[in-house]
C-alpha cells in the first residue's frame, strides 16, 4: 500500500473522479453481472414502473464508487468493509438522436474522506460522496453513508 498509515488524518481528502456512464456501461455492466432487468435498458418499460426513464444498476453506481478507495489504497483486498444506502436513482438517458449508444448521459462525481482513524485496528474509514445528475439538470446525491473500511498492514 502506498499509503502511510501514520500520516492519515480525519478529514483529509482522499481524492475525486468522475465517470461517464452511457447506455452502452449499463449493457456491459449487465452482461457481465446477469441482471438483465429491464428497467436498466427498456425506456417503455422502466416509464411504465414508474421511472423517468432507463436508470443505471445500483451495483454499478456502487462499484464504480468505491474504485476510488481501491486505486488510493493500492490494493483492493485491504477494503475490509464497504456499505451505502442508495438514494436516488442514476438515469441514463438516450444519446441525442438516439444512434450512439456509447455517448455519455449521466457521470457520477465521488469524492472521499478519511472519515476515522482506528490507531489500534490499523483501519481507515473513507466516507465517499456520490453525486449525479437528476435527469433535469441538478447534481443529487445518489448513495448516502458510503463507507468503506482499510485495513492497513
Amino acid at each position: 500500500m502506498s499509503v502511510n498509515f501514520a500520516e492519515l488524518e480525519k478529514g483529509q481528502e482522499i481524492g475525486t473522479r468522475t465517470v461517464e456512464i452511457s447506455r452502452a456501461s449499463l449493457v456491459r455492466y449487465a452482461g457481465a453481472s446477469g441482471d438483465f432487468n429491464p428497467i436498466h435498458w427498456n425506456e417503455r418499460f422502466a416509464q411504465s414502473v414508474g421511472l423517468s426513464g432507463v436508470i443505471a444498476h445500483g451495483m454499478l453506481t456502487m462499484g464504480t464508487a468505491v474504485q476510488l478507495v481501491s486505486d488510493w489504497a493500492g490494493d483492493p483486498g485491504a477494503i475490509v468493509d464497504y456499505q451505502t444506502r442508495f438514494t436516488k436513482p442514476v438515469p441514463v438517458a438516450d444519446a441525442p438522436g438516439g444512434d450512439n449508444p456509447d455517448t455519455p448521459t449521466n457521470a457520477l462525481t465521488i469524492t472521499g474522506k478519511v472519515g476515522a482513524v482506528d490507531e489500534d485496528a490499523r483501519t481507515a474509514r473513507i466516507d465517499l460522496t456520490v453525486t449525479a445528475d437528476d435527469g433535469e439538470g441538478s447534481q443529487q446525491k445518489v448513495l448516502m453513508k458510503t463507507q468503506a473500511v482499510v485495513k492497513f498492514a
